[in-house]
């Protein structure tokens, strides 16, 4: 078996390189940015779990798909704020991925605040940005987008850095009461990837 770990410490360079190449060498991630593209919404990122996901996989020799039940897609609109302004976007997606093979789910990031609070009990922060939303995941590594510019380049956004996720470490990031989906997510996680190691909410 490969060492997992084999980029666990390098620099920051180096992580963006080796998740670059794991990005770019993935059908599936490939296909859902192309089709990003094609949608062309607004600040569109494809972040969190099909992302890490694909590389524990890849580290671990996994088969490509193992672990990941969805793929989360979002934008930022804050011109139309309506549920149905969403709904037809989302209708749009449901097209345009019909052929992925796992469900692709969209989402506005400018209507996060409004139906947040309801859903988990918690305030939470008006974006002003998709990039905005890695900030306030309830695990920092989790923390991670990409898309593919017009140019051809891979955009990685990573506000705590990718060393959590070659060090196949999840770790709490206490900006919100989330110490449930953290510990609730980490252990979901750890069943499919044993390597992983949790670091616990803090007190």
């Amino acid at each position: 078996m490969a060492d997992h770990l084999r980029f666990s410490g390098a620099s920051a360079q180096a992580q963006q390189d080796a998740l670059e190449a794991i990005i770019r060498n993935s059908p599936l991630l490939m296909d859902v940015l192309r089709g990003m593209q094609a949608l062309a919404l607004p600040d569109m990122l494809l972040g969190s779990g099909a992302i890490y996901n694909s590389v524990w996989n890849v580290l671990t020799e996994r088969a490509p798909l193992t672990g990941i039940k969805d793929a989360d897609v979002v934008y930022f609109d804050d011109s139309d704020l309506s549920y149905e302004a969403e709904d037809a976007a989302i209708q749009r997606a449901a097209e345009q991925f019909a052929d992925v093979p796992i469900p692709v789910e969209l989402r506005n990031q400018a209507r996060v605040h409004i139906w947040f609070p309801q859903k988990f009990g918690t305030p939470y922060p008006q974006l002003r940005s998709s990039v905005d939303m890695l900030s306030y995941f309830a695990s920092r590594t989790h923390a991670v987008a990409v898309r593919l510019e017009a140019d051809g380049q891979l955009g990685i956004f990573a506000p705590f850095g990718l060393d959590d996720i070659f060090s196949f470490r999840i770790t709490p990031n206490p900006a919100l009461d989330n110490a449930a989906t953290h510990t609730a997510k980490a252990a979901r996680a750890k069943a499919v990837w044993p390597e992983l190691t949790v670091v616990p909410w803090p007190d």
